[in-house]
């Protein structure tokens, strides 16, 4: 049997900020490794360009970052054990965090120019 999707019952904003912190995490300027072996500190968010921002060779649509900039949803990631919070400075996602399928990669993450 396969594993359930979304176990944890992320809301929609939750999943899609998730998927936007996944994608910071591996960019080595946003994130930084630790504090706990296998976690990654996202120390640098990004900033809009027109309607939509840029994640290393990806372009995701403003709507789609939202909950980057909303504290209620750093604090239900943290009350999942996906993240801890230190709101507005930095979000440090767990091993949990960094592995979570939010099924929205491809759907966010857009490849190519603009």
């Amino acid at each position: 049997m396969p594993p359930k999707q979304n176990p944890l019952n992320l809301n929609p904003l939750q999943l899609r900020t998730l998927t936007v912190l996944q994608a910071l995490a591996a960019i080595p300027t946003a994130a930084i490794d630790g504090p706990a072996q296998g976690e990654r500190t996202v120390r640098q968010f990004p900033q809009a360009h027109g309607d939509h921002f840029h994640l290393g060779d990806a372009v995701v649509a403003g709507k789609d970052v939202t909950g980057l900039y909303n504290e209620k949803v750093w604090n239900a990631l943290a009350r999942k054990g996906l993240a801890r919070a230190e709101w507005p400075h930095s979000i440090t996602l767990t091993t949990i965090g960094l592995t979570y399928v939010t099924g929205l990669t491809d759907e966010i993450l857009r490849q190519g120019a603009h």
